[in-house]
């Protein structure tokens, strides 16, 4: 049997802090990518869909960004010199949301750049759809599947 131990709330925001640090720099790595993406000769011959395909995976990463930022956003002006419960929750809660449209994002990039190789819109769609099953599989249905076989709800 797995031994649990509760964390105190200055422990629960070092580690949503921990979370955020790690998630923000990939995040902001992937935008940089996909700025600089639009500037390249064979992206503007990409179809008119491809590029919207990209652009909305940029305005994806931007809004991750956001939801990964909120938390320091929050606690710095809403509650800057106290830990509380509900600013871990929402801090949590916007880590965890931020990760879906990471997701989306990620998937539209990869069906962007199977069509740039393969010029195959099936094999392109599949791909971009296999990682998008993949990922939220991994970042959503694995974790809820967990937590409803250990019986925790908080």
């Amino acid at each position: 049997m797995d031994q649990v131990e509760k964390e105190s709330l200055k422990e629960q925001m070092g580690r949503v802090i921990e979370e955020a640090r790690m998630v923000l720099p990939g995040v902001q790595a992937l935008f940089g990518f996909q700025t600089i993406a639009v500037f390249n000769e064979p992206f503007k011959q990409l179809p008119m869909l491809v590029q919207d395909c990209h652009v909305a995976a940029l305005a994806l990463v931007v809004v991750a960004i956001a939801l990964v930022m909120m938390p320091a956003a929050y606690h710095r002006q809403a509650e800057p010199f106290h830990i509380s419960q509900r600013a871990i929750a929402l801090s949590s809660r916007c880590i965890c949301y931020a990760l879906a449209p990471l997701a989306a994002a990620i998937s539209l990039d990869v069906f962007v750049v199977l069509q740039m190789v393969t010029g195959d819109t099936t094999l392109a769609a599949c791909g971009g759809g296999g990682a998008f099953a993949l990922l939220i599989t991994m970042w959503f249905g694995y974790p809820q599947l967990m937590r409803s076989k250990l019986g925790r709800t908080g």
